[in-house]
């Protein structure tokens, strides 16, 4: 799914703004030392700015509108966030005015004609074009579109900042001024003077002399996690708070700075790199947290390289953010789902704009090539299949989307057919009432899968051994049937499209039990040092 990029800039920015307009650089040298207390008053004041320029852009012109009897289709034509091009339907998600369309959006158009802050929204200059903004947005748009952190002092691709691609996204760094000192390499004289890998693991045992990485680690097989993905597993998620006014509250948006600078994303909580406990009601493991329990070397060596919008055509625009050197760093096992985005767009018709079999064998023997040139000897890739999103329509079309939930006007299937008249679904194929067009995206779905099926099983690479697994998202279904729950609590709420965390976690289990069972040596040994490892060092530095 792709985010409009003016929306992810504006919501960092102003949370930055306030390190960038008032703040030493002494002080920006200790931001991460001190970035447990600063971040979240740095979030709260990001929260209130935020608010504060949507009021000060919009405000007076929606309440103008509302104020009106202007419902919030005409609010949003209006204010130009839905355009209609030449020739395109009117796109519409709540019954039509008794007037003429129109009359009563000419009559909108009137009530705000005179709005200096609108006017100037729309000038395309940006707030981006001012002196002092541009270099700290440059960095944003860096970050976001080469998904590098933003805050890294060292170059290293590792951070001491949660956010704007941080340590949410890939190993806290423990030494941000030293670019030999990052999680996941193999351990310099054993860590025996200071933590070179982020583990929490160093010093010297006094009962012997031995350096405790040394002791605990050696043979051990440690290995990190890298997912290469798109916005499922980067596991984008719009709290359905946020838009259902009858669930609001004075709590509502304590997590939104967050999430904006995330990118709507959560990757700390993914089915695959999420270091944080589930926050769903089930209790089960990411493939992140499985290896660090079973081997506590592994700590903090995961990489969450997913994008809003990735697919096989645009993986290289960011694959060099990946971060594994080849002789100093551990082996690493690569997760490549690009489980949508090849199949799906927001396209009229969105067929021809699919990926075929043979641009997506040519794209992924492209990544291969790359991986095999970075990754350390001993590394595994695990290619995902792409899922049959028929079940989206089957199981949530005649539901109503949160937002029709209060007076029962906005069913899913009208929430995806506004989507597919905008232009903007992130899946037309599968988000439609055209069964012959579901039934063409799942084939095609079905026919990349089985590309991805033979290139697993008829290439070799000298640093790394290729497996398949398909994306068993029925298997999933079943389970959470047998736990008394419904197919479509497993569907994030306000977008209808993405596995929600539930599901996420369930894929995740499903995985290594998967991986267990039939290559267990991608998985590397248990280490039986974990209790003592536990012991001594508690939670490693935590993340």
């Amino acid at each position: 799914m792709k985010l409009p990029w003016k929306i992810l800039m504006a919501a960092p920015l102003f949370f930055l703004l306030p390190l960038h307009s008032s703040a030493s650089p002494a002080y920006h040298d200790q931001l991460g030392t001190i970035h447990s207390n600063s971040h979240t008053c740095i979030e709260k004041l990001f929260l209130k700015t935020t608010c504060y320029l949507v009021v000060y852009l919009f405000g007076r012109d929606i309440v103008k509108l509302l104020s009106a009897d202007m419902n919030a289709d005409v609010v949003c034509h209006t204010l130009k966030f839905c355009k209609q091009n030449t020739g395109q339907p009117l796109c519409h998600l709540y019954p039509l005015p008794k007037e003429s369309w129109k009359f009563t959006l000419e009559r909108a158009r009137q009530i705000v004609k005179k709005s200096p802050t609108l006017k100037y929204s729309r000038s395309g200059s940006g707030i981006c074009s001012l002196p002092f903004l541009t270099k700290i947005c440059q960095k944003i748009k860096r970050a976001f579109e080469n998904s590098v952190p933003f805050k890294d002092a060292d170059s290293d691709k590792y951070s001491v900042f949660p956010t704007l691609r941080g340590y949410h996204w890939r190993g806290r760094d423990c030494n941000d001024n030293k670019k030999s000192v990052y999680p996941g390499r193999r351990p310099d004289d054993w860590d025996a003077h200071q933590d070179s890998n982020c583990n929490g693991i160093w010093g010297v045992d006094p009962k012997d002399g031995i350096p405790y990485e040394k002791k605990f680690c050696e043979g051990s097989q440690p290995r990190g996690i890298i997912l290469l993905g798109d916005s499922a597993g980067a596991h984008f998620h719009i709290s359905p708070e946020w838009i259902t006014a009858s669930q609001m509250s004075l709590n509502s948006f304590s997590d939104l700075p967050t999430a904006l600078s995330d990118e709507l994303d959560w990757p700390q909580l993914s089915g695959i790199t999420g270091f944080l406990d589930s926050t769903s009601r089930i209790k089960e493991n990411s493939i992140y947290l499985h290896l660090r329990e079973r081997n506590r070397c592994n700590h903090r060596d995961y990489q969450n390289i997913a994008k809003n919008g990735a697919s096989s055509r645009n993986l290289k625009q960011f694959l060099e953010s990946l971060s594994r050197n080849q002789l100093l760093d551990h082996p690493a096992i690569v997760i490549y789902a690009m489980i949508g985005n090849d199949v799906c767009n927001g396209k009229a018709d969105p067929v021809p704009a699919m990926t075929t079999p043979e641009k997506l064998y040519s794209n992924v023997m492209e990544t291969l090539k790359y991986l095999n040139a970075h990754l350390p000897n001993g590394s595994h890739v695990v290619f995902y299949g792409l899922p049959d999103g028929t079940f989206l329509w089957d199981n949530l079309h005649d539901r109503y989307h949160p937002l029709g939930q209060l007076n029962k006007d906005v069913t899913y299937a009208q929430m995806y057919s506004f989507l597919n008249c905008l232009q903007a679904s992130p899946c037309h194929g599968w988000m439609s009432s055209n069964k012959t067009l579901r039934t063409l995206t799942s084939e095609r779905a079905e026919q990349l899968s089985n590309t991805l099926k033979k290139i697993a099983t008829s290439k070799k690479f000298t640093n790394f051994d290729l497996f398949y697994m398909d994306f068993a998202f029925q298997e999933i279904v079943q389970e959470w049937l047998k736990r008394g729950g419904q197919p479509w609590e497993l569907i994030e709420p306000v977008d209808g499209f993405h596995p929600n965390e539930a599901a996420s976690r369930l894929l995740a289990d499903l995985f290594w039990k998967r991986v267990q069972l039939q290559w267990p040596q991608v998985l590397g040994k248990e280490n039986p040092f974990n209790p003592q490892i536990e012991q001594v060092f508690g939670d490693q530095g935590g993340h």
